[in-house]
């Protein structure tokens, strides 16, 4: 157990390695000079564009930068914003808590619902319930995002006032958003969901246990559900990065504070250490996430422990 714990952080910590490389290296390969687009009008210059240079370090050899760019970001300095002028560290300070209470609603709802249309389907399979909870699900699957927020926002919240229009952060705020953000994974959780408990329900313990005349739904309590969730979880974590990457759509049409709102200005005002950041951010969050659905794989099957 301690073994396959041990792996799996040493694997992380060389994928997050991985991470802060690449990210590094893609906002260097940009075309243009970081520093001309920060000064904007004033890059003609020359002395003004040198000591922007010098402050960003843009004037040593790349090598060093990256130590230095990954020294200062190990103490929580991710530079400064020219283009809002304050630190990045506390841009991402007060819109990350947004973006993180987003995600984990539309995460919560995405397993719920997903699940209880995955479940009916398999429990009535080839019936009419099954086709028309994958019908459901596939709908799901199959609106874009950003037409189905705009369409929550006028059924919601214009022509029925119920929920905030834009740029709600309170529990009324938060719920189209999270539906918008939630829906698109329910679907596709349904599906895998009734697909694991079909192929649990044909093992041989289960048939077993039903030979023996254990009730059909303490059998499926206790034998299928537990095992079809294994690969759920690993989909699971993998939607943690696809939530907050969707974040930055949703965010935007709903005008939302969070990083993906952030992420989008940075790039139209060309705020390279912003951009940086958050993508940094957001990729470490989805490494961590898988980190915890492999720690949580033992618990769920003692076997996982034991290679």
């Amino acid at each position: 157990m301690s073994g396959y714990i041990a792996r799996r952080i040493f694997s992380i910590l060389a994928l997050t390695l991985g991470i802060t490389v690449v990210v590094f290296l893609i906002i260097r390969l940009i075309p243009g000079d970081p520093a001309i687009v920060m000064l904007g009008t004033n890059a003609g210059d020359p002395d003004l564009v040198a000591r922007l240079h010098q402050q960003l370090g843009l004037d040593r050899p790349i090598y060093v930068q990256y130590f230095l760019w990954i020294g200062d970001v190990l103490r929580g300095d991710f530079g400064y914003s020219y283009g809002q002028q304050q630190s990045v560290a506390s841009l991402l300070a007060s819109n990350f808590p947004a973006t993180i209470q987003l995600t984990v609603a539309g995460l919560a709802l995405s397993l719920t619902l997903g699940a209880a249309i995955g479940i009916t389907a398999a429990l009535w399979r080839n019936r009419g319930v099954d086709t028309v909870a994958m019908g459901i699900a596939l709908t799901f699957m199959s609106i874009p995002g950003f037409w189905l927020g705009l369409l929550l926002i006028l059924l919601f919240a214009v022509q029925l006032p119920w929920f905030d229009v834009v740029g709600g952060t309170s529990l009324k705020g938060l719920v189209l958003p999270a539906v918008t953000l939630g829906l698109g994974s329910a679907g596709f959780n349904a599906r895998f969901m009734r697909s694991s408990i079909i192929q649990a329900q044909v093992q041989k313990h289960v048939i077993t246990a039903r030979a023996k005349g254990i009730t059909r739904m303490r059998v499926f309590r206790r034998h299928v559900l537990r095992n079809a969730l294994l690969p759920v979880l690993t989909i699971a974590g993998i939607q943690v990065g696809q939530l907050l990457s969707g974040a930055v759509i949703v965010e935007t049409v709903f005008s939302r504070p969070g990083i993906g709102r952030l992420l989008v200005q940075g790039i139209l005002a060309k705020d390279y250490l912003t951009v940086q950041a958050v993508v940094l951010i957001i990729a470490v969050i989805y490494a961590l996430a898988n980190l915890g659905v492999d720690l949580l794989y033992p618990v769920l099957d003692p076997r996982v422990g034991q290679q």
